[in-house]
């Protein structure tokens, strides 16, 4: 979104949908306001009800008959009033467990019943598919992948290709049991071993993620490191290999997190490797490094099925599979495939077009190698220190100690929140002084020959609807002070999310933002207006019932006094533990939501691996934990209200002896019924104004945590007014770089060091450098993902440090590393923001090659797009942000590493779409395809944050010491070494 410029955009969409939640959330608190009027308003209708009844019928009314019955009332008002909030939560409780059923009535995978885990040595066959369908949709028209017919030996090696969206992915994902059968059979035997396309990193160590819940063996942990190219990076790192990763391997480059995977995999020693595509992320030298140590050394006698663009790696293989369609085209080795298919060979001239060779590819690789891996024993598993404070991912935030007043002055520092709160106060207070007067209406007069029963009766009445209209507003004034400060606090919330800077979202896990937008949202919109509300009619009521019984007789202070100061020192001592305990329990929270998030995002990885059982036990531990802090919350509060009911229970003994020990005549009877009444429902009044009062206290600190992540520092302006560059900005797309200096966090050491270059306008620059190297660092200082410590960047004159980042990302166009897609349409993700028409999208399908994959699909443009476009392959998605580039038509253009994951063919395609339409822009290509920058105006050379070298490619090339030159020379030593043979 920030790279795009579309934060506002999708704020706004989070708006809208906020406003039609927040009319559901009204309505749903409208007619719980409502349930609880009824129940609150049900005593006062109940005895005014009984007294009529007791007129018509004749029966006489007495100070004994009419107090044991308004005590009575009294007593069971509480309970009543709760009704409302029981059927609430029966309601809330039928739709959570109906939604959990439908989750559990999902169809499940059956992949138990193609796999078995042991290899028999008898067993020609590690994979046997036979005439199979397979679809990824239930009630597909067609199946995804048709007619499959595969047997892989035990120990050979096969390579799968073909271009972007024929179903290569798709095919691994078959034999890992993913996708559902149709027709046919297959059977696998073996254990597996698999790395994803896109990489998944678990928030943990280099050497969890790598370990992956086997024990360590030294030799072979080095080994597996040394086969997997991680030496040297983990040399580089902090705390080597305890470094804790930051979540999905933000704080690592692309080909450090596929390295990671890979190392993952060949640790686990497993009978079936299924690699997706593994070194698309990494340069062309590791590329060659990887390919000779881990595949043809490593792997050695396993099975292995990888996925590849690369043809110059095919013929070291022992098969190829070339798919098209959803379909396996042919297959067989290198050598036969060239004779039979021209499909195959129109894949190795596109790979030679790119690649500028005009030599044939003809020959395989040997599986043997003469290259042996010396192992390391000393650089990697030295003892580093325990992690610290420069970790990335720290503690979860959480306030500590006694806050205050501070979150209730959050919640209320809202709009109107104070006039609401204090004239739903005051509309509660009239409603208790209204009660007791009628109370005391009926004290006086009951024994009153000159006041008549339905004089009596019809002023009881009427002071008894005059407290249900003030009742009434209160409710009102609730309602509306809950959903006010809601949307406030929400809105407030999602400004500074929105304009929280990357560094804030790189060590910061999901699951604690998803935390305070679901669970403590939920109670900042349902829960504590009501708990705000009891908490001060409780408080109110207990002290009027105190009021009352001191009036009458003034001896009971002598204990109530007493008695209220132990109830509130034993409140103090009470929330000093639970204000902790309900923190804790908002942090579990966030480490169990953020474990399931991570788990769903690598559940086929985890299930390749068969760490199911590990990954559901870590789940249940995060569960206790949560629970644990829940249950001693709720245990503490039972703790607290036995005391106060200890305590009420002694105020009540001392009011009735005082009143019994009253001489004769000091008051009527009425009166002396009325204290009593009153003393009876001074146990339920106590608890349920403590009980409430530590409710809210701990509902609270759902406010105290939305807060946190309400004043996040923010990024700089998304507008500088008085310094907006002009609309046709930039107009040549010059980009002059002045000893630039980047580092990631105050404090933390510099990733780019003094970068000092210019790229000229309409140059096609071309950016190399072995992996981490500061590439992906450079293009995120050109769209200030990170702002400089040092120098600038200044473009067609303007320093773009003094204008908006609004102003400056949607005048660039990228084409990033990572595609992502929303969920939605076709149409919603390439034009989110509706600026172009259908014929300008579809001229655009057909220049990024997805025009017939879309047309293929009923709904054209309107196809759908689930959450992370995992309905398409990642070369389709690659494609898609192209698609946003060729909109977008900007002067700079920038390519991340744009291709990675497309066939050569199309990326042929795609490269000459860029020349033609973008001719005169200045376009800046980060590739580890040396191809790819072989026809740049210039290329940038980047090793360890500096600037290795900065020339013409030709040029570069003729320095014997040239790093660029190096690289060419590995890429072209390897293509020479692949057609020699």
């Amino acid at each position: 979104l920030k790279l795009y410029a579309w934060e506002t955009h999708f704020k706004n969409i989070v708006d809208y949908l906020r406003n039609v939640e927040l009319k559901l959330l009204s309505a749903v608190q409208i007619r719980r306001t409502y349930h609880m009027f009824f129940f609150w308003t049900s005593p006062v209708l109940v005895s005014a009800a009984s007294f009529l009844a007791c007129y018509i019928l004749n029966v006489p009314l007495s100070a004994s008959n009419v107090f044991t019955f308004v005590a009575t009332l009294r007593l069971v008002q509480d309970p009543i009033s709760n009704i409302s909030d029981v059927i609430a939560v029966i309601i809330q409780a039928k739709v959570a467990f109906a939604r959990i059923v439908n989750f559990l009535d999902a169809p499940e995978l059956q992949s138990e019943n193609c796999r078995k885990r042991c290899f028999n040595n008898n067993l020609k066959d590690s994979i046997s598919i036979k005439c199979a369908d397979f679809s990824l949709e239930d009630n597909a028209s067609k199946p995804t992948l048709r007619n499959i017919n595969l047997d892989v030996r035990h120990g050979q090696n096969v390579a799968i290709c073909g271009e972007v969206g024929s179903g290569k992915s798709t095919l691994l994902a078959t034999i890992l049991g993913e996708v559902s059968k149709t027709k046919g059979t297959i059977d696998v035997h073996g254990k597996f071993a698999y790395v994803s396309q896109t990489a998944w990193i678990q928030t943990s160590t280099v050497r969890e993620n790598i370990l992956f819940g086997s024990e360590l063996d030294d030799q072979r942990y080095q080994e597996t490191l040394q086969r997997s190219s991680l030496v040297k990076d983990l040399e580089l790192f902090p705390n080597g290999d305890l470094t804790e990763i930051g979540e999905r391997g933000v704080n690592l480059s692309g080909g450090q997190k596929q390295r990671i995977q890979l190392a993952r995999a060949l640790y686990q020693n497993a009978d079936i490797y299924l690699l997706d595509d593994p070194f698309s992320a990494v340069d062309a030298h590791t590329a060659k490094n990887l390919f000779n140590d881990y595949i043809m050394e490593g792997l050695r006698g396993k099975t292995v099925l990888l996925v590849t663009h690369q043809v110059d790696f095919l013929p070291a293989f022992d098969s190829i599979l070339l798919m098209s369609y959803g379909e396996i085209l042919h297959a067989g080795p290198y050598h036969q495939l060239l004779a039979s298919s021209q499909e195959f060979n129109d894949l190795v001239n596109a790979h030679k077009e790119t690649a500028g060779s005009d030599q044939f590819v003809s020959a395989t690789f040997s599986k043997k190698h003469s290259t042996s891996i010396n192992i390391v024993q000393a650089s990697v598993l030295k003892q580093y220190k325990e992690p610290n404070g420069n970790q990335l991912i720290q503690q979860e935030e959480r306030e500590k100690g006694d806050a205050g007043l501070k979150p209730y002055f959050q919640y209320l520092n809202q709009m109107k929140g104070y006039v609401l709160f204090f004239a739903a106060s005051l509309c509660h207070l009239i409603f208790l002084v209204c009660q007791i007067l009628q109370d005391s209406w009926m004290a006086a007069n009951v024994d009153n020959p000159l006041v008549s029963t339905l004089q009596l009766i019809l002023v009881y009445f009427l002071i008894g609807v005059l407290s249900l209209i003030f009742l009434f507003i209160r409710c009102l004034l609730v309602v509306t002070l809950g959903l006010q400060s809601s949307k406030d606090l929400f809105s407030q919330m999602m400004n500074s999310l929105f304009r929280a800077p990357m560094s804030f979202y790189d060590s910061t896990p999901l699951g604690r933002v998803l935390s305070r937008v679901s669970s403590d949202l939920s109670i900042v919109d349902l829960d504590i207006p009501f708990s705000l509300t009891f908490a001060v009619a409780g408080t109110i009521a207990l002290y009027s019932n105190l009021i009352v019984l001191a009036v009458v007789t003034w001896q009971v202070l002598i204990v109530a006094i007493p008695m209220v100061y132990v109830a509130i020192h034993m409140q103090r001592y009470y929330f000093a533990s639970a204000k902790e305990v309900m923190r804790l329990n908002g942090t579990t929270k966030s480490s169990l939501a953020n474990h399931v998030a991570e788990t769903v995002a690598g559940v086929v990885t985890i299930r390749a691996f068969e760490e199911e059982d590990r990954s559901f036990e870590k789940n249940l531990d995060l569960i206790d934990n949560n629970a644990g802090a829940f249950f001693h919350s709720f245990a503490s509060n039972e703790w607290l209200i036995q005391r106060l009911e200890t305590i009420s229970a002694v105020v009540l003994t001392a009011a009735t002896i005082c009143l019994v020990m009253l001489p004769p005549g000091t008051f009527p009877s009425g009166i002396i019924g009325m204290a009593l009444s009153y003393g009876l429902s001074l146990n339920g009044a106590l608890v349920f104004s403590i009980q409430n009062q530590c409710t809210l206290a701990n509902r609270i600190i759902a406010v105290e945590r939305l807060n946190q992540y309400m004043h996040i520092q923010s990024e700089a302006e998304e507008i500088v007014e008085g310094n907006r560059p002009n609309l046709n900005w930039p107009i040549a797309g010059k980009v002059e770089i002045n000893d630039l200096k980047i580092r990631y966090r105050h404090g933390g050491p510099l990733v780019l060091h003094g970068i000092t270059c210019t790229f000229k306008a309409g140059h096609k620059i071309g950016i190399v450098g072995r992996t981490g190297s500061g590439k992906s660092t450079l293009i995120g200082a050109l769209f200030r993902l990170v702002e400089p410590a040092g120098g600038k960047v200044v473009v067609d004159g303007i320093d773009i440090s003094s204008i908006g980042l609004h102003d400056l990302r949607s005048r660039f166009g990228i084409i990033p590393q990572d595609p992502t897609l929303f969920s939605g349409t076709v149409r919603f993700n390439l034009d989110p923001l509706s600026q172009h028409t259908d014929q300008e999208i579809w001229e655009v399908l057909g220049k990024c090659q997805l025009r017939e994959v879309v047309q293929g699909k009923e709904e054209g443009l309107n196809s759908s797009v689930v959450e992370d476009g995992s309905n398409w392959s990642m070369g389709q998605r690659q494609l898609f942000c192209l698609g946003r580039a060729l909109l977008r038509r900007s002067r700079i253009l920038v390519l991340d590493e744009a291709t990675a994951s497309i066939d050569n063919s199309t990326d042929l395609i795609v490269q000459k779409t860029i020349r033609a339409e973008f001719a005169d822009c200045t376009v800046i290509t980060v590739a580890h395809r040396i191809p790819t920058v072989m026809d740049c105006t210039m290329v940038l050379a980047i090793s360890d944050g500096k600037l290795a070298e900065y020339d013409e490619p030709m040029n570069l090339m003729k320095r014997e010491e040239s790093m660029f030159g190096q690289l060419v020379k590995e890429y072209w030593s390897h293509m020479q070494s692949a057609e020699s043979h």
